[in-house]
C-alpha cells in the first residue's frame, strides 16, 4: 500500500511544480506558486487550488480561482440535439437567426451562468439550430464551447506537449522545429539512458530537455553554447528532479579547438579577462573617496563632523567591495569547476551521439564537434532550410570519416476521425524542417601501394585484352 501511495503522489500536483494549461489546441506552461496570477487566453486566475489534484484534471475558472469541473456538465449541450435537419440548403446566414444580442450574453455572464448554460441559451434562442444537420449541430456546439467555456485542463509537461506548445505559440523561438521532426531527431541520434550525448541548440532548451527526458537521468549530457552562457528556458518547463540536472554539463563552443589541441588547461587558468573589471570599479570608487575628503576652506568643527560621518561610509564601501570580490571569485570558481567537469567528459573523444539544432550555419559547428564522437556513433543535424545541410553533406562526403549519410524531410498531416466524417484537415503545416543524419567511422592510415613484380602475369590483376576477329578474303 505504501508503494501505491508513493506512485500516486508522483501523479499529483504540488506547490512549485510546472504544469501545462490546455484549452482546445492552445497550450501554455506555468508554475504553481501561491498568490501568483496567471494569464491564459485573456483570463487571469490562480493555480493554488490545483495542489493535490491529479494531472489531466479539468477545472472551471470562477472568480479568478480554479474549481473542479463536474463530469455531469459535459453532456448538457449534446442532450439538446433532439431534432436534426436533412440538409443545410435552406439555411441563410443573415445574422438574424440568433435572438440573443451581445448585451444579453453579457447580462447572463454577470448573473453567474456557466459557459455550458450560456451555450444552452444560445441553442434555445437560435431559430435555425433544429434545421441544421447533426454534423452541423456538432460543429456549432464545438465553436460555442471554444468561445464561452471557462474550463482549463492542467497537463504534466512532456516533450511532445511542450513541442506542440512552442510550435503553436512561438515557432520562431525553436527555429520552427515541429514535434514529429524532434521525435525523428531523438530516434536518429540513438538517445537512450546511460549514453554520453553532445547537444548544441538554440531552440530555447527544448531539444536539450527532450534529450534529458529520453535519457531519464542516467548518463551525461554536454550542452555546447555560444556567447556568455547557455539558454535553458525550456528545460525549466519540464520540471525535472534534482538528479537530472546532475547529469547536465555545459561547455563553451569557443573552447572546443583548445580542448582538441590539448591547450584548454592553460586557457582555463588564465583569469585575465575578469581582472580589468575589478580594476575599473576600484578606479571609479577611488575618486569618489578623494572628493569626499574635508576641504581646507571649512572650519575645524565641520571637518571633524565630516570625518566622523565618512568613516562608517568608507567601511560600508569596503565591505561592499569585499562582498563583490568574493561573489566574483565564487562565480569564477563555479565556472572553472563546470568547465573542468565538462572537459573531463569530452577529453576522451568518446561521445555516443551528437545533436545539432540551431539558427547558425551548421557546417562549421558540425565539423568542429565531429572529432569528439567515438567511431560508429550517430549524429543528427536539424535546419529549417535544405541548402545548409546540402553543404554539410557535400563536405562530409569530401572529408570522409562518415557513412550512411541521409538528408530527409518529414511530412505530417492531421486527420479528423469521426463517424462518417473521417478526412484530412484542410489546414496543415507546410514543412517541419530538414534532417541530416549519419554515422562516424574510424579513418585509419592509408595503405601503402605495393610495386608490381617484374615477372608477374597480367591475367591475375587485369583481364587480358580481347582478340580481334579477322575475316578471310578470297583472292582471285
Amino acid at each position: 500500500m505504501a508503494d501505491n501511495g508513493d506512485d500516486d503522489s508522483q501523479h499529483r500536483m504540488k506547490e512549485g511544480d510546472y504544469v501545462v494549461l490546455k484549452r482546445g489546441e492552445i497550450f501554455k506552461a506555468a508554475q504553481i506558486v501561491t498568490k501568483k496570477k496567471v494569464i491564459f487566453e485573456k483570463q487571469w486566475f490562480f493555480l493554488e487550488n490545483a495542489v493535490g489534484h491529479l494531472y489531466n484534471t479539468t477545472f472551471e475558472i470562477q472568480g479568478g480561482h480554479l474549481q473542479l469541473k463536474k463530469i455531469s456538465d459535459a453532456g448538457d449541450a449534446n442532450d439538446s440535439k433532439e431534432v436534426a435537419g436533412v440538409d443545410n440548403r435552406n439555411i441563410v446566414d443573415d445574422g438574424k437567426s440568433q435572438k440573443l444580442t451581445r448585451d444579453d450574453i453579457e447580462m447572463l455572464k454577470e448573473k453567474g451562468l456557466k459557459g455550458q448554460e450560456i451555450i444552452q441559451q444560445l441553442i434555445d434562442n437560435s431559430s435555425t439550430f433544429k434545421d441544421k444537420t447533426e454534423y452541423a449541430q456538432d460543429k456549432y456546439i464545438k465553436k460555442k464551447k471554444k468561445k464561452y467555456e471557462n474550463s482549463v485542463t492542467l497537463l504534466k509537461p512532456s516533450c511532445r506537449i511542450l513541442a506542440m506548445m512552442y510550435h503553436g505559440r512561438e515557432p520562431g523561438k525553436i527555429c520552427h522545429l515541429r514535434y514529429d521532426t524532434l521525435a525523428q531527431m531523438l530516434t536518429l541520434g540513438n538517445i537512450h539512458a546511460g549514453s554520453k550525448v553532445i547537444v548544441f541548440e538554440t531552440c530555447a532548451g527544448l531539444v536539450l530537455g527532450a534529450v534529458m527526458e529520453r535519457m531519464g537521468g542516467f548518463g551525461s549530457v554536454v550542452q555546447m553554447y555560444p556567447g556568455g552562457g547557455p539558454v535553458r528556458a525550456g528545460v525549466d518547463s519540464f520540471g525535472f528532479p534534482a538528479h537530472f540536472h546532475q547529469t547536465l554539463h555545459e561547455f563553451p563552443l569557443c573552447r572546443v579547438n583548445a580542448l582538441l589541441n590539448g591547450t584548454l588547461e592553460a586557457a582555463g587558468k588564465n583569469p585575465s579577462a575578469d581582472e580589468p573589471v575589478t580594476n575599473a570599479e576600484e578606479e571609479q570608487l577611488a575618486p569618489g573617496a578623494e572628493q569626499q575628503g574635508s576641504p581646507e576652506e571649512l572650519s575645524m568643527e565641520t571637518s571633524a563632523v565630516d570625518s566622523d560621518s565618512l568613516e562608517p561610509e568608507e567601511k560600508e564601501r569596503e565591505k561592499r567591495k569585499e562582498a563583490k570580490e568574493q561573489e566574483k571569485k565564487q562565480r569564477l570558481d563555479e565556472k572553472r569547476k563546470k568547465l573542468s567537469a565538462a572537459a573531463a567528459v569530452l577529453e576522451g573523444k568518446n561521445a555516443d551521439g551528437l545533436v545539432i539544432a540551431s539558427r547558425f550555419h551548421p557546417c562549421p559547428v558540425l565539423m568542429g564537434l565531429l572529432p569528439l564522437l567515438a567511431p560508429s556513433r550517430p549524429f543528427v543535424v536539424y535546419s529549417q532550410y535544405k541548402e545548409p545541410l546540402v553543404e554539410c553533406y557535400t563536405k562530409l562526403k569530401e572529408q570522409g570519416g562518415t557513412v550512411n549519410l541521409q538528408l530527409t524531410n518529414t511530412w505530417l498531416r492531421h486527420y479528423q476521425v469521426l463517424p462518417n466524417r473521417t478526412h484530412p484537415l484542410l489546414l496543415m503545416s507546410g514543412g517541419g524542417g530538414y534532417l541530416l543524419s549519419g554515422t562516424t567511422v574510424a579513418s585509419g592510415p592509408p595503405k601503402p601501394v605495393q610495386p608490381k613484380p617484374a615477372g608477374a602475369s597480367q591475367s591475375k590483376e587485369e583481364p587480358a585484352p580481347k582478340r580481334l576477329k579477322t575475316t578471310d578474303t578470297d583472292t582471285a
